[in-house]
């Protein structure tokens, strides 16, 4: 089962150009693209897309609505559009975790990271960019829309990454764009901050550390290098560990003149006063967010051997997330019938593997149960 098997389900090549309008001058590279997204259907147990099963306490939920309604009386002005508050409370943050020194001047918040993605590429995609696959899929598909050269790097049959191909795949292409995601989605494995120096020492251009699920991993975040690697940049995410996917508020964490780039190439005020306003909130109720994040970790491990005792494999996981694999099943069929069974899983496109993401206790109870009945069924 290689990697290179690995195709996007978030974004479908293939769409006929014929059902394209003559009329449209839709760019004919991009004819060929289904928009990205995730079944979004019903089911008893939504496990499909690494969102956090915890909602917001009652007090944290009043707090936003406080904080929000205040913001409200002033939506006729445009927000702060460098989120400076917001910016100094997320450098703080990362100091606390990281032990780093960082100022606002080192932070720059968006909508979400995949707006990061697109900025960066908008302001540095010069040359080529390249990525190890399987990994994030909107790294290529932000690539082509963004009219940027992509190179699929490879990575070894179990999806680890192979450090002497890599750097020999990176002194081969010399792109100004190098993505590393760490923890990998959708495989869910790490690389330890030594790995990730010795690719920053020989990395041209940017070496982009996607670190949408740092918080689940005990790996030291890639952050620890930027004042000694200026051109080591980290993306992170508030929509996982802190349980804010509806917010879409992620934020980049780099050296000045990469933040300064980035407004270069921002749209203007591109983060409302009211995204600001909650997660402003959020970061102060930070210990209360990040505590489920130990109690997810512990039910990785838990849902992980429950899997095994199926008789299914595993990948290594540091992320909320498990890749699964082992099924006798097309990967497809199994997963129409866990929706069947009210449990939505996703197909990443890796022949052979599903992915499920960690529940609640419940959640996870239907899971195993629908899976192990699934199994039984010719």
């Amino acid at each position: 089962r290689s990697s290179r098997s690995w195709r996007s389900n978030d974004c479908a090549i293939g769409k006929s150009m014929n059902l394209w309008p003559t009329w449209l001058p839709l760019r004919q590279d991009l004819r060929e693209l289904s928009a990205y997204g995730a079944p979004q259907v019903p089911a008893d147990a939504v496990m499909n897309t690494n969102e956090n099963p915890y909602p917001l306490s009652q007090e944290l939920s009043a707090a936003i609505a406080a904080r929000v309604l205040d913001a409200a009386k002033n939506l006729n002005r445009y927000p702060d559009r460098d989120a400076t508050v917001l910016r100094n409370k997320l450098a703080q943050f990362i100091n606390s975790l990281s032990a780093t020194k960082l100022t606002d001047e080192n932070i720059w918040a968006a909508n979400g990271s995949n707006e990061i993605i697109q900025s960066l590429f908008m302001a540095f995609g010069s040359g080529s960019a390249l990525g190890f696959t399987p990994s994030y899929s909107m790294h290529p598909l932000i690539a082509k829309v963004t009219g940027v050269s992509w190179i699929n790097g490879s990575r070894r049959e179990d999806f680890t990454l192979d450090y002497d191909s890599a750097l020999a795949q990176i002194q081969r292409e010399k792109p100004v764009l190098t993505f590393i995601t760490t923890p990998n989605n959708p495989t869910g494995s790490s690389l330890s901050i030594n790995e990730i120096e010795k690719l920053a020492k020989a990395t041209p251009g940017l070496l982009v550390i996607d670190e949408a699920y740092a918080e689940f991993s005990e790996e030291t975040s890639a952050v620890t290098l930027i004042e000694k690697y200026p051109h080591v940049v980290v993306i992170r995410t508030m929509s996982k560990a802190f349980a804010f996917a509806g917010v879409r508020l992620g934020y980049l964490v780099a050296d000045k003149a990469v933040i300064d780039a980035m407004y270069l190439v921002r749209l203007p005020y591109h983060l409302s006063a009211l995204t600001q306003a909650a997660g402003e909130v959020a970061l102060d109720y930070q210990e209360e967010l990040l505590a489920n994040v130990a109690r997810l970790r512990a039910d990785r491990e838990k849902l992980a051997q429950e899997i095994v005792a199926l008789g299914l494999t595993v990948v290594p996981s540091d992320a909320n997330f498990l890749l699964f694999g082992g099924f006798t099943k097309p990967a497809a069929q199994l997963w129409k019938e866990m929706l069947e069974r009210g449990v939505l899983i996703r197909d990443v496109g890796l022949l052979g593997y599903l992915r499920v993401t960690i529940g609640n206790e419940a959640e996870n109870k239907k899971f195993i149960d629908s899976l192990s009945a699934c199994l039984g069924e010719k």
